[in-house]
């Protein structure tokens, strides 16, 4: 049962923020940037959630997904009708979960205690945090990586040809740290940093990925070789067992937002905007840097003889070194902007929601990137087949569940209705359950998880499956945890339990 004091106030257009928070301040289970966010400070614009989406989307990794696929055997227009299709589905539940940050202020980690408890919450959420942990991991590298190519461009052969330390040039790592710390530094000094940091980089990089087009399609005359040729799949049986897990790793590259999206519509002054921001933003973007991606590579393959899908090594291949100044400017700014928005916010909070007396915002922000150094990320992209079907089908499978259950506990069964205030209260409250946890969404996370992934085979799975019988729901991980997740929450919904209208 919900607990009495404080009164939420609910504005015109529906978002809800509380007039008090002084009964919930004493809470260990609350910190000020875990509460509410007043209404006055949320003020993010449709053109911010548009800006915030052309800074995520655009990053190497998203720039190098077309020849992910192309290196599996299909041809450009498949490549670019799986990626795009892919962000056209993920972005349902993204906005579906997104609405809860927008009407309440809330948090992603806060979110999550209205259906797995005040303390279950952290099991989801460090889980979120931890796979964007090797995410920060893998976009640092890349882009430090992306620094030591064109810097070396400018530098010379003392530059790349630096004495090897671990297995790469010291050069290299020098690189890969300073990206480091300049990442660190932005995230210490909070969301509005951020929010600014997104809303001035956004254009400037999509200018420089078409400087890199155009000068290539110049310079080669034309748009080169890959638009002519085939697929080595074609259309039949062979392309479809590739398609539908390639279409699952496309899904899950951005399945993580379709969770934590909360962390940023918290501040989103409708939810008008935040919609309407998203839909123009991700599959615009999305399907706007695959095409480019697919064009340049094309006109190099042209013009230097082989397909050149790194931007970083392209870009030092030029003849003119203001652009490829032009181009260490827009890689850097890409990868730091992406990284920030999709990787750091989400553990920042899910670290804090974990340890709110302890752990704040920017100190949850430097355990992501110490995280992210130990998992090792160049691992972790060394192969297409792993990258894909392994790291972002798995993580797919095991995050959709976890959608799954959001989807059916916050439209279905309370209806977009919460308790505020509830949501921060210390062993009592609508949301405290059983000891703070929900076992009913515990249980649907755990079906879920196993059925979407339970199959693994490939990469350093089993060429059996993990689980054999589990293995052909494997090829369909997301769409299976999703549904699991979801019609199994929905199965244990506690009929007794009083639903808050509030």
């Amino acid at each position: 049962m919900a607990v009495e004091s404080s009164s939420p106030q609910v504005t015109p257009d529906g978002r809800v923020e509380l007039s008090d928070v002084g009964p919930i301040q004493d809470s260990r289970f609350y910190n000020p940037e875990l509460a509410p966010v007043p209404i006055e400070q949320r003020t993010w614009t449709t053109y911010n959630f548009f800006a915030l989406w052309m800074g995520m989307a655009h990053n190497i990794p998203s720039y190098t997904l077309a020849a992910s696929l192309i290196a599996l055997g299909m041809d450009w227009v498949q490549a670019f009708l799986t990626i795009t299709l892919g962000n056209l589905i993920v972005l349902v539940p993204m906005l579906l979960n997104s609405h809860a940050g927008t009407k309440y202020g809330i948090p992603f980690p806060v979110f999550a205690r209205a259906f797995y408890g005040i303390r279950g919450a952290n099991l989801v959420a460090l889980l979120r945090a931890f796979i964007a942990c090797a995410w920060f991991g893998i976009q640092t590298w890349v882009g430090g990586k992306a620094l030591h190519v064109i810097i070396g461009r400018l530098a010379g052969e003392g530059w790349t040809g630096a004495s090897q330390v671990g297995g790469q040039p010291w050069t290299l790592w020098l690189c890969f740290f300073g990206f480091w710390v300049v990442q660190m530094l932005v995230i210490w000094r909070g969301m509005e940093a951020i929010r600014r940091f997104e809303n001035w980089t956004a254009p400037l990089v999509s200018i420089g990925f078409l400087v890199l087009l155009g000068y290539v399609l110049v310079k080669a005359g034309g748009f080169g070789p890959i638009l002519q040729t085939g697929s080595k799949l074609g259309w039949g049986p062979d392309f479809w067992k590739v398609f539908f897990p390639a279409l699952m790793g496309m899904i899950a590259f951005w399945s993580t937002l379709s969770l934590n999206m909360p962390d940023f519509t918290r501040f989103g002054g409708s939810q008008r905007k935040q919609v309407t921001g998203q839909i123009l933003g991700l599959p615009t973007t999305m399907s706007f840097i695959a095409i480019v991606a697919i064009l340049t590579t094309s006109g190099a393959q042209a013009l230097y003889g082989e397909a050149i899908w790194d931007p970083a090594d392209l870009a030092s291949r030029f003849d003119s070194t203001a652009l490829v100044l032009v181009a260490l400017v827009s890689l850097v700014l890409a990868t730091i902007s992406a990284n920030l928005a999709a990787n750091v916010v989400s553990p920042s909070y899910d670290f804090s929601n974990a340890f709110p007396r302890r752990i704040t915002f920017a100190v949850g922000g430097l355990i992501t990137g110490v995280i992210g150094i130990l998992i090792q990320p160049w691992r972790l992209i060394s192969d297409p087949s792993i990258y894909i079907f392994a790291w972002l089908g798995f993580y797919g499978g095991l995050l959709a569940s976890v959608a799954g259950v959001f989807v059916a506990g916050y439209w279905v069964i309370k209806k977009t209705r919460l308790h505020l205030e509830d949501l921060y209260l210390d062993g009592r409250g609508a949301y405290w359950f059983n000891g703070g946890w929900n076992w009913r969404a515990v249980a649907a996370t755990l079906v879920g998880s196993v059925l979407a992934v339970g199959g693994a085979y490939g990469g350093p799975f089993p060429a059996d499956g993990l689980i054999p019988f589990l293995k052909p729901l494997y090829d369909y991980n997301w769409v299976v945890g999703f549904a699991a997740g979801f019609l199994v929450f929905l199965a244990l919904k506690d009929n007794k339990a009083k639903e808050t209208t509030r």
